[in-house]
């Protein structure tokens, strides 16, 4: 069974965006960092608490967790 969608969009102008725009995508993104940040956890066992999660603070949370440190 195959269903068309069909999507339109409708363009109102938006007062707290800039020139009367407004975002689309970007709700999408929001459980992405979590995924990231929790991917990086089940790899290398280490937690990243602060964005964005460089290479190196992953490098800084293993030193801290090899050394006994908190994490």
């Amino acid at each position: 069974m195959c269903l068309n969608i069909e999507a339109y969009f409708i363009e109102e102008e938006e007062d707290s965006g800039p020139y009367g725009a407004k975002g689309l995508g970007e709700p999408a993104m929001l459980p992405t960092v979590t995924a990231v940040v929790n991917a990086i956890d089940d790899a290398v066992g280490v937690r990243i608490t602060s964005l964005p999660a460089t290479l190196e603070k992953i490098l800084q949370a293993l030193t801290e967790k090899k050394e006994g440190g908190v994490n």
